[in-house]
């Protein structure tokens, strides 16, 4: 087992109105080293009865001092929590490859991200403001606008990113002066909770951020149909998500949802085609495939379909697949055997409908075989109707499909149940337009493929959920927009 400071041969505990404690049952599980299949450490298992601790923490402290600091105070803490994260980004970083088998090259890339995530949102705390609405009501009233925090925040996360995906919600609360209940996965809790000591540390108040592991049948869903939380954000699978939606009517609290995808990444003969091959297939290995928007379904205009189905296989083939912590490793393993065994078990799907594998289709073994590695995967012949092109893999699988015109691609590329990402690689600027306007899909890039920025808004469409992520209407989902009548007439 590789050292590591935070991992201290303790279980780790609970974070909850600014103390670690065991959960309640003094359960706990494992956490796994996806790169070995060894155990990297124990964290205390919370539940319903956690929950309820962590948002009566998070109500006591919505309801103290919190609200008396000013947007220039809030801000002030955000940016030096932002420069106590520097100050231990490395362990950080080095934790979440651990936890979660993301390359160390890519965790240790997301420094400028998390910093200019807190500095953006840290701005943005001074930006909040209502309006003076004009009305026509008989008398002389004046009518006006606030914008005031929301109250108690539930926030779960997936294990694909924790590192990334936590700062939606902890940014947006410290910004608005919300108050945080944040439950990540269970496959990847640990930067989680390391984040939860650096933001302690920083002076963040107790009860602000509160955060509890635990498995989403008890502790997520306790979190979501809570009558004291004000709002729940989710990250994860679509059918997850529709439990969540359902749990939010206990008391019609606020909901965003960012769900599954299948998304489509288009690629007309006209492109520049050593660009996209390479664009085209990180667009779904990153990350070893595990990203809701990756770019699955390639759509390849047919003149050029077999040479370049060869050259994105041809890309696959070069990627250094090895373990999270050797610099060297381009993809990194799947973040648990359960996920191993989803993504190797499309293989043989894959052959039984008919799609022909180019590259990569089977798990690695040798010096990998302890760990949950597969090969980066190209299927060919694949039709649009095949299970590969229509259920979401969540492993670094592309099923390339041909299509022969515009109208044809759009249609197909339309052709599905989610509406995330999607792409489109062309030289002609009115086909590019065109295109991106007719996609169903929250996002579309164009000759690259997920590019991401705090300030530019993310969301997504159908059943991939909906809510926005990112850029300057994020904060209005954490504010009550109130609105005030006075009358001001003389007599």
């Amino acid at each position: 087992m590789t050292a590591h400071p935070f991992l201290d041969g303790t279980v780790k505990p609970l974070f909850i109105d600014g103390q670690w404690r065991p959960a309640r049952s003094g359960d706990s599980f494992e956490s796994i080293d996806p790169s070995t299949g060894h155990v990297l450490t124990r964290v205390a298992r919370g539940d319903a009865a956690d929950i309820d601790d962590a948002v009566a923490a998070a109500r006591r402290a919505f309801d103290s001092e919190w609200q008396s600091w000013k947007p220039f105070d809030r801000q002030a803490l955000m940016l030096d929590v932002a420069a106590a994260i520097d100050r231990r980004f490395e362990d950080l970083a080095r934790l979440e490859s651990m936890d979660m088998g993301a390359p160390l090259a890519r965790t240790l890339s997301f420094r400028r991200w998390i910093q200019q995530t807190f500095r953006y949102y840290a701005a943005q705390a001074l930006s909040i403001r209502g309006d003076v609405l004009s009305n026509s009501a008989p008398g002389d009233y004046l009518s006006y606008s606030l914008k005031l925090p929301l109250g108690v925040v539930g926030a779960i996360i997936p294990w694909n990113g924790p590192l990334i995906t936590q700062l939606w919600s902890i940014c947006p609360v410290l910004a608005t002066g919300c108050t945080l209940v944040l439950k990540p996965a269970e496959e990847a809790p640990l930067s989680t909770l390391m984040m939860a000591e650096i933001l302690h540390e920083a002076g963040v108040p107790k009860g602000v951020i509160n955060v509890v592991p635990g498995p989403g049948p008890t502790a997520g869903a306790a979190l979501a149909a809570h009558r004291d939380v004000d709002k729940i954000a989710f990250t994860g699978s679509t059918l997850t998500g529709r439990k969540i939606i359902e749990a939010s009517a206990t008391n019609m609290k606020r909901v965003a949802v960012e769900l599954g995808g299948k998304s489509p990444d288009i690629v007309f003969a006209d492109a520049d085609l050593e660009l996209a091959a390479r664009g085209a297939a990180m667009a779904c290995f990153n990350n070893s495939g595990q990203v809701c928007y990756a770019g699955t379904r390639l759509f390849v205009e047919r003149s050029i379909y077999a040479d370049f189905v060869e050259k994105v296989a041809e890309v696959g083939r070069s990627l250094k697949v090895g373990p999270s912590l050797d610099p060297q490793t381009q993809l990194g393993p799947l973040a648990s055997s359960m996920q191993l065994e989803k993504v190797t078990g499309y293989f043989d799907i894959a052959r039984a409908d008919g799609a022909r594998i180019v590259s990569g289709g089977e798990r690695l073994g040798g010096d990998l075989a302890d760990g949950f590695f597969v090969s980066p995967t190209v299927l060919a012949d694949v039709d649009n109707s095949m299970r590969v092109a229509r259920e979401e893999i969540f492993g670094p699988v592309i099923a390339a499909i041909p299509f022969d015109s515009e109208a044809e691609v759009v249609a197909m590329a339309n052709d599905t149940t989610y509406g995330l990402g999607s792409g489109i690689w062309t030289q002609n600027l009115g086909r590019a337009h065109r295109v991106a306007r007719s996609l169903r899909a929250g996002m579309t890039w164009t000759n690259c493929y997920a590019v991401t920025d705090p300030g530019v808004t993310m969301t997504g469409a159908r059943q991939s959920g909906y809510g926005v992520k990112g850029g300057p209407w994020h904060l209005d989902e954490y504010l009550l927009n109130k609105t005030v009548w006075m009358n001001i007439a003389g007599e």
